[in-house]
């Protein structure tokens, strides 16, 4: 039997967190966290500590929006599927 996926699944994966620093507009310090698996996520904080502290809280939007919308949430040590490069560069 298959394990249902719900939000709460999904929240306790083991993803794959993308740490960094970047200046903003004014030259200002700001963290980043991104999560591999899900391109299109990032979270930003003033400090790093912070940014640990609440991504999950933006992670569980993310989540409830994309399986709102029946989306495909690749999972950690999932493998892309590799783009059709024919049809993409004629």
């Amino acid at each position: 039997m298959e394990e249902d996926k719900d939000l709460n699944y999904y929240l306790n994966l083991n993803w794959t967190l993308i740490e960094g620093q970047d200046l903003d507009f004014d030259g200002n310090p700001y963290y980043y966290i991104e999560i591999k698996e899900i391109p299109s996520f990032t979270f930003c904080a003033k400090t790093l500590a912070r940014a640990r502290e609440n991504y999950k809280k933006q992670l569980k939007l993310s989540l409830m929006v994309m399986l709102e919308r029946g989306e495909h949430i690749p999972e950690p040590g999932e493998e892309p599927d590799e783009p059709d490069w024919e049809n993409l560069c004629p």
